[in-house]
């Protein structure tokens, strides 16, 4: 009998909010994401040696914390915004320091580079091409 009136209350409200023009409520994980799948798979990828402390795949935000690369005695950390739908290297932001601050401009572009290159790897494997 409960379960009834929680029924019938739910119904009565949807339908007032549907009468007043606003939009029903999106189910719970029905979200889009609007971020290149691609470009987020490669960049936890690339750098799966860091840490990650957050990823939010519906604002492309991945933060790390620092975590030191194989072969490597210097730690780093990385922020990761991916921007756009699109694959392309303009929806790829990156943001690489070390425990003394930002990186060389080389070693970014490399990661970034890298980055990019596993994205293409994954598009071809997926048949998406």
């Amino acid at each position: 009998m409960i379960r009834i009136k929680h029924a019938l209350i739910s119904a009565i409200l949807v339908g007032s909010l549907a009468a007043c023009g606003a939009p029903p409520p999106t189910p719970r994980g029905a979200e889009s994401v609007a971020v290149n799948r691609y470009l987020w798979a490669a960049s936890l990828d690339v750098l799966s040696f860091l840490p990650v402390e957050t990823a939010d795949p519906f604002t492309g935000v991945i933060t790390t914390g620092f975590g030191t690369p194989p072969g490597s005695g210097r730690a780093y950390r990385a922020t990761v915004q991916v921007s756009d739908p699109a694959m392309d290297a303009r929806s790829l932001n990156l943001s690489l320091l070390t425990r003394n601050g930002p990186v060389a401009a080389e070693t970014q572009r490399a990661v970034e580079d890298a980055i990019l290159s596993r994205a293409r790897q994954l598009r071809i494997a997926d048949g998406a091409l």
